[in-house]
């Protein structure tokens, strides 16, 4: 059963969706693929979906999409246990049903101006740059690369791309971009073979510097991930003259727009507006938030 939701300027869907498989993961993180026809086949890059976690619990959760195929009605969440909503979806098995509004929000737009996407996530925001590189993948007009911050430990293995202007040791990519044919490079502050050591901004930085002029001026940044760490990337951006585009995560109880819950400043021409990560958003100009 799918219901069209129509508080929103985007079509948004009440799907009843079928659950396919829950992968457990390192670190308390699970992978969730569900059957959401609808929702499958209206995601980009950016949009999230809002779960009922339990019939329990009168909030839903908004998850970022991970991945959405057509072909198959088939979505992808990574999500890990925070709390007693999570803790209750990782209970979930195949073949249960679970309600879904989806996918909500304002996606990412590519510019073929800039052929050059820099594709940053860090913790939490990794699921919508896989997405991006998902979409990516067989794009011809662009070159993307992909900088990727955590702290778990997931499984590693040297990239089969090289990647110049970046130290000899920092080898390590997620398997799953390489394998799509775009190359990634990992940072974390623990001390893992082929990663960078230090923050994904700074291992972003050595790859701008890498760059000569009119391969720097093709650069556009997407990035998603906890809020310092977009800040960083905005003035990481704005001292390389690059525009940049940020996906916010916030609490939310509506997700629809209609409780306003979710507003953040932003900086407009006619001077500062308050606006809806839910739908106004997630994805904004990094330079609207952080000026």
């Amino acid at each position: 059963m799918s219901l069209v939701v129509n508080s929103s300027p985007r079509r948004i869907f009440l799907e009843d969706a079928e659950i396919l498989e829950q992968e457990t993961h390192a670190g308390d993180q699970f992978l969730l693929r569900l059957r959401a026809p609808e929702c499958t086949r209206h995601a980009q890059p950016g949009s999230f979906v809002h779960l009922q976690c339990d019939p329990r619990l009168p909030l839903r959760r908004p998850l970022s999409i991970m991945r959405a195929d057509p072909r198959d009605n088939r979505i992808e969440l990574l999500y890990k246990v925070v709390g007693k909503g999570t803790r209750l979806l990782a209970l979930k098995r195949p073949g249960e049903r679970i309600s879904l509004l989806g996918p909500i929000g304002r996606p990412f737009q590519l510019h073929p101006e800039y052929p050059r996407p820099l594709l940053i996530g860090g913790g939490v925001g990794i699921p919508p740059m896989i997405f991006l590189a998902y979409t990516l993948r067989s794009d011809r007009r662009f070159q993307p690369f992909a900088t990727l911050g955590f702290e778990v430990p997931f499984q590693l293995r040297p990239s089969q791309y090289s990647v110049p202007g970046l130290p000899l040791p920092v080898i390590a990519a997620m398997p799953l971009l390489d394998d799509w044919g775009i190359p990634s490079r990992l940072a974390s502050l623990l001390d893992l073979p082929g990663c960078f050591r230090g923050y994904v901004t700074e291992l972003a930085r050595s790859w701008l510097e890498g760059l000569d002029a009119p391969a720097r001026a093709e650069v556009e940044v997407f990035a998603c991930g906890p809020h310092p760490m977009l800040r960083a990337v905005a003035t990481l951006a704005r001292e390389f003259e690059l525009p940049c585009q940020i996906s916010l995560e916030e609490f939310m109880a509506c997700a629809v727009g209609g409780c306003a819950g979710c507003g953040v400043q932003v900086r407009t021409e006619a001077g500062p507006t308050m606006q809806r990560v839910c739908v106004d958003g997630p994805v904004f100009n990094a330079y609207a938030i952080f000026g």
